[in-house]
């Protein structure tokens, strides 16, 4: 199978997707807007080509993939980014291409028209309107009510969502709203959030996952200080989640998804009720398919070619841990001076610290409102749920990362 990988160097985790595709017999040709060179390796070894292309000049990028399937037949086109999802489908119905069309994709790009996609189909989501002015964001509000969450219509990763609890949280957040063309009005819930996660083969679930995010994210986006975790649970299939299981598995019905990763996310309100929160047709960003890996000790890269290339999974997996990332942030400014706590953890807890990925000394802080990670992450895993918190809550609070 010949397939056309979009942006296979780029975020990151591409790099084990394309591996993924090499791995399982896939002859895999990439398009990107780095230069060759800037290719990591682990990608650049997988590719038998790569293209250099322009992304902001769509028409560009499909003459490019024209030009190769009049060289090579290609089976599929394939983006995991989520930016480039709507390219992706325009480059599959100009080479008459099987797969997500454009009509398919918008709703997973668009939250509004997500959103109506489901209250259509009956599954319960958060009141919503979108707005493009001020003036519509106003008027929104006045129907959703307060607490309300903007956010952008077609945003990723909790970047630019905030909560507004009255008119003058609207005023102090209308600046950083100028550069958004359209943003979402939306009821807020009060509840537990956590995702329902998939690999898909010709509309047949082959893989799911339930994570739980503790805090919820919004928490961890709007206070610095806040350790945030990802928790890929054991097991997804308690009674509690239930509501929320059974709505992933909807949602995808009601979005036509066959094949493919997606993330979906979901909140669980105390009275048991389940809200839909949003979903993409992707994997889950912010390292999420590595805990999962490591709750299962397998290789979900690996998998989710194995679902595109063959339509099944070569063996069942084993849930075997609970696992949690755990994301640090540093304190002060400048350049990271010094880890605290980390040695007297790595050997308590040995072992069930499992990854530690910190920013190195000497480095540039990051800017923990621009991406999750922020200055590293420690992974730890436990079979036993409560046990496995106490270990990352105690990864959250006994490790700090000073910067100045």
């Amino acid at each position: 199978m010949n397939i056309l990988f979009l942006s296979p160097g780029f975020p990151t985790e591409m790099t084990d997707f394309v591996r993924g595709l090499a791995e399982v017999g896939a002859n895999v040709i990439g398009l990107g807007d780095q230069a060759e060179g800037a290719v990591p390796p682990k990608a650049r070894m997988a590719l038998s080509a790569y293209y250099q292309v322009s992304f902001s000049r769509p028409e560009s990028v499909i003459e490019t993939a024209a030009a190769i399937s009049r060289q090579v037949r290609i089976d599929r086109v394939e983006s995991l980014w989520e930016p480039l999802m709507i390219l992706a489908a325009q480059v599959r119905e100009a080479l008459g291409i099987a797969g997500m069309t454009q009509l398919e994709t918008i709703p997973f790009r668009d939250k509004e028209a997500m959103k109506q996609v489901l209250d259509s189909a009956g599954i319960r989501t958060p009141h919503h309107y979108s707005a493009k002015t001020m003036g519509g964001i106003w008027d929104a509000l006045e129907k959703v009510g307060y607490p309300a969450i903007i956010k952008p219509i077609s945003g990723a990763g909790s970047i630019d969502t905030h909560r507004v609890d009255g008119p003058s949280d609207v005023e102090a957040i209308a600046p950083s709203l100028r550069h958004i063309e359209e943003v979402s009005i939306e009821e807020f819930v009060d509840g537990e959030e956590f995702t329902f996660d998939t690999i898909c083969a010709n509309g047949n679930v082959l893989f799911y996952n339930i994570c739980w995010y503790r805090p919820r994210p919004l928490l961890g986006k709007t206070n610095e200080w806040v350790s945030q975790q990802t928790l890929a649970l054991r097991n997804p299939d308690v009674a509690e989640l239930a509501s929320g299981k059974q709505m992933g598995v909807q949602v995808l019905k009601a979005m036509n998804f066959r094949d493919g990763f997606t993330h979906m996310e979901w909140y669980l309100k105390s009275d048991g009720e389940a809200v839909f929160g949003e979903i993409g047709a992707r994997p889950p960003g912010g390292r999420t398919v590595d805990a999962m890996n490591f709750a299962s000790d397998v290789d979900l890269f690996r998998c989710w070619a194995e679902a595109t290339v063959h339509g099944q999974l070569s063996e069942p997996l084993d849930r075997k841990f609970n696992a949690v990332t755990v994301f640090k942030r540093a304190i002060g400014q400048g350049h990271i001076q010094r880890y605290e706590g980390l040695d007297r953890l790595l050997a308590e807890l040995e072992p069930w610290i499992v990854a530690t990925e910190l920013n190195p000394i000497g480095a540039s802080r990051r800017n923990w409102k621009q991406q999750l990670i922020g200055d590293g992450m420690v992974v730890v895993r436990h079979p036993d749920l409560r046990v496995c918190t106490e270990l990352a809550d105690r990864v959250g609070t006994d490790l700090q990362i000073y910067a100045s």
